[in-house]
């Protein structure tokens, strides 16, 4: 079974900046994609950023340019790095880890961005 935690989230004002991470309980690098979604309220479940094991990286579109995606692949870790924050950022963020058939889930972190 396979854990991925996420950490980092919080209130920040808009136009500011938050990191968020992700712990992955055994190595990234059996993990085809890692990537970041959002949910908020009333809303489905969309996709922020992916990247890939290659390292090859897609953002959607309301966060490019403002966030970034990395991996750590010694530390079993994968940040997303948010900049210029939005009150439409708004939302509980969940880290996802995709390989075959596996398609795993973080418990997720609640980013609130007051304007």
């Amino acid at each position: 079974q396979v854990q991925l935690v996420e950490s980092g989230g919080g209130l920040v004002q808009a136009g500011g900046s938050l990191r968020l991470s992700c712990a992955a309980s055994r190595s990234i690098l059996s993990f085809e994609t890692m990537a970041w979604y959002r949910q908020a309220p009333g809303k489905q479940r969309e996709l922020v950023a992916f990247i890939k094991r290659s390292t090859w990286t897609k953002y959607g579109d309301s966060v490019k340019g403002r966030f970034t995606i990395s991996r750590d692949n010694a530390k079993n870790m994968v940040y997303l790095e948010m900049n210029s924050l939005r009150p439409e950022d708004t939302a509980v963020y969940y880290c996802n880890a995709v390989t075959g058939p596996g398609d795993y889930w973080g418990q997720g972190t609640q980013v609130t961005v007051s304007s």
